[in-house]
């Protein structure tokens, strides 16, 4: 938690104006993922003040920016949709279907919410540490390019007005920090043309005026909401065990899709801002903001790059910042309704395309050239699949794809044949043993025509698992069957102690070797 005492004046100046801009900026983004999720508005809002405020309290880095988002709400699409076919069934009919979808939604969110606070206390968070650099660059650079394909549907009936409003936007970001960087980009921009906007009468789409949009004609304005604040609530399936087994898949893949999206935000920040985050207070921040979230009439949400990104591009380097972004989001909803409704769309989507081109990790590009192909082919993938799927299906890919090629290279296991003066005949393994690797192990070695006395060196190879173990056991096994006398040379103890338990065929050359052998169960 943040200490005021602690902050210089240019701290806290820059992170409340910075608080400001993120806080006009989430108002949309909440607004569009509640609708994602089929759920009001407010329920999008609700998340992003209740998560907010938690994260930016107990969060695992400064600065960072929590609230709704488009990857966790699909998810909630296939519990809404199985939650109001069973609702039907039962006889539900009419408004009462959309609310109790909602109450499936806020149990699934708390379920959420305690798996990832679980996941933090068992200190997995460090396990986002496997993803590869060229996995993180193909996950920002897909982001990037989904951030600015998702502000097209704003141009749809649009006239020459929007255009200029969103090319004033950009410029104002781009131009204003090398004259000054006292007064935010996005935050001038925002005031200034809501202001021509309002006195003008300028025709062009508000806030207020966004259900003339196809996609949002549903939308209820939000003034409807003026004056509404969260409220204690528990869901109505909370007692349920049928309603739990039916959220709990639903549950689970909530709370690993949104800490793999906030873990990999707090890594892309840690990367920006050259300090290190807390991974798994950052897992039990998001379980404790989702569950409460659960519990107020919000959904479960995670860390939001966009957000991030313009917090600390306006200067939010601290925890006030995203306190404030918090704190002033549900002062515009709950008072200052009107005053959002006169924002120009035109403005958060020029912020949001400055955020799209910030993102993309441009030396990547330039990089490409110069990666082995296999690097080079996880980053063009993880790109696409980000753009085309979703966050989390890009990154688990990524991952994989990246141990399989991994795997691959390391794939191999030669031995160096000699001879010894007595006839001896040695086998100096080069490579690891692992389960990949055992039909390729046995390859090396000639059954047929070997001497009676075999030795096989471990001095350059290592043991990595219990395939490699039986792989061993096993040769041994064969040439003893076969009237020879083999020995193992170099294992370290805790190797010569695997081998003695897997099987009765080993022994080995007493010795004192300097390293170890990895292996793991």
């Amino acid at each position: 938690m943040f200490n005021i005492k602690n902050y210089a004046s240019d701290n806290v100046k820059n992170d409340i104006l910075s608080g400001l801009v993120v806080a006009v900026a989430l108002v949309p983004e909440a607004i569009a993922f509640s609708f994602i999720a089929g759920v009001s508005p407010i329920v999008g809002l609700y998340t992003a003040f209740i998560l907010g405020l938690i994260t930016a309290l107990i969060g695992g880095k400064a600065g960072m920016i929590s609230g709704a988002t488009g990857a966790v709400a699909i998810v909630f699409v296939g519990l809404a949709i199985k939650a109001s076919e069973q609702l039907s069934n039962a006889g539900v009919t009419g408004n009462a279907i959309a609310e109790g979808v909602l109450q499936y939604i806020l149990f699934a969110s708390i379920i959420a919410g305690l798996i990832q606070i679980s996941i933090g206390l068992l200190k997995m968070g460090k396990f986002i540490r496997l993803v590869p650099q060229p996995a993180m660059y193909g996950f920002v650079n897909g982001l990037a390019i989904v951030i600015a394909m998702a502000q097209f549907k704003f141009f749809e009936g649009s006239n020459i007005n929007m255009y200029i409003i969103v090319l004033i936007t950009m410029s104002i970001m781009f131009f204003l920090p090398k004259i000054t960087k006292a007064i935010p980009g996005g935050l001038l921009a925002i005031v200034t043309l809501t202001l021509v906007v309002y006195f003008t009468n300028l025709d062009t789409l508000t806030i207020g005026t966004l259900n003339t949009i196809p996609e949002f004609a549903n939308m209820p304005n939000l003034s409807e909401f003026k004056g509404q604040l969260p409220t204690f609530n528990v869901p109505e399936t909370l007692f349920s065990w049928d309603a739990f087994f039916m959220v709990l898949p639903y549950s689970i893949l909530v709370a690993l899709v949104g800490l793999i999206e906030s873990l990999l935000t707090l890594s892309v920040l840690d990367e920006m801002s050259g300090t290190r985050g807390s991974g798994n207070k950052e897992c039990i921040a998001q379980g404790i903001g989702n569950t409460t979230c659960g519990f107020f009439g919000g959904m479960a949400g995670c860390a939001m790059i966009g957000q991030s990104i313009i917090n600390f591009t306006s200067g939010g380097l601290g925890r006030l910042s995203s306190f404030v972004a918090a704190v002033v989001l549900i002062l515009l909803v709950a008072v200052f309704t009107d005053l959002i409704n006169m924002i120009p769309v035109g403005v958060l989507v020029g912020i949001m395309f400055m955020v799209s081109i910030g993102t993309f990790e441009w030396g990547s590009i330039g990089r490409i050239k110069h990666m082995p192909r296999s690097d080079a082919l996880v980053l063009i993938l993880v790109t696409v699949i980000t753009i085309m799927f979703d966050l989390a299906i890009a990154v688990i890919s990524g991952v994989i794809i990246s141990a399989l090629v991994f795997a691959w290279k390391h794939a191999r296991i030669i031995a160096k044949e000699s001879m010894e003066e007595d006839g001896t005949k040695v086998y100096e393994l080069d490579g690891p043993l692992f389960f990949g690797l055992t039909t390729s192990f046995m390859e090396n070695f000639d059954f047929v025509n070997d001497p009676p006395k075999i030795v096989i060196d471990f001095k350059n190879a290592r043991v990595m698992d219990i395939s490699g173990v039986e792989a061993v056991d096993s040769l041994i096994k064969k040439y003893e069957e076969s009237g020879r006398n083999i020995l193992l040379r170099h294992l370290s103890k805790d190797c010569k102690a695997i081998l003695k338990n897997a099987g009765p065929y080993c022994s080995y050359e007493e010795d004192d070797p300097t390293y170890k052998v990895a292996f793991n169960y």
